[in-house]
């Protein structure tokens, strides 16, 4: 699965490891913070079984088509400022607990990466809410007491989106957006 991701900044990641010792009751804790501006879909060639030149090819034409997508599309601000969960999430356990990121400029870059890559149903589109996933399985109850807490807001300016390879867990490419 490759997905267009919002490199997550340090001030983000101190505010999720302040919450580590009040996420003790879930069953997986994320280590590796990610913000999804949008899912791109399977590997660009089909199959375990493709030679490494056609998956490098496939890659390229990937690449190709985010940096048209994104032709033009500005740099914007993004804000945590609290925490939430989902009870019931598209896929996987439950609950997830997250940070919740506000971003208007993040909502309307995902909009425009629709139009070019198929939303997923049910987490896309309509339904997308930009977050940072902290854990997830474990108590309902433990995950409202996590969203009735305080968090200090951290605000920062997305100038760069990294192309994810989830197979390999590792950044394929860097794509700046224009201040």
């Amino acid at each position: 699965m490759y997905s267009l991701n919002v490199p997550v900044p340090g001030a983000v990641e101190r505010r999720a490891e302040e919450l580590r010792p009040a996420l003790l009751p879930f069953d997986a804790v994320r280590e590796r913070r990610t913000l999804v501006c949008k899912r791109l879909g399977e590997s660009p060639v089909g199959g375990g079984r493709a030679s490494e030149a056609a998956r490098r090819d496939g890659v390229a034409r990937l690449r190709e088509r985010v940096r048209s997508a994104l032709a033009g599309a500005p740099a914007f601000e993004a804000r945590v400022a609290n925490v939430d969960y989902f009870e019931r999430p598209a896929s996987g356990d439950a609950p997830v607990v997250y940070l919740a990121v506000e971003s208007p400029g993040l909502r309307k870059l995902h909009r425009r990466l629709c139009s070019t890559f198929d939303p997923v149903p049910g987490i896309e589109g309509d339904d997308y809410v930009p977050h940072v996933t902290l854990a997830r399985g474990g108590p309902v109850e433990a995950a409202r007491r996590l969203a009735e807490r305080e968090v200090e807001p951290v605000t920062w300016t997305v100038d760069r989106l990294s192309l994810w390879n989830a197979t390999y867990d590792e950044a394929v490419d860097e794509f700046r957006l224009p201040a």
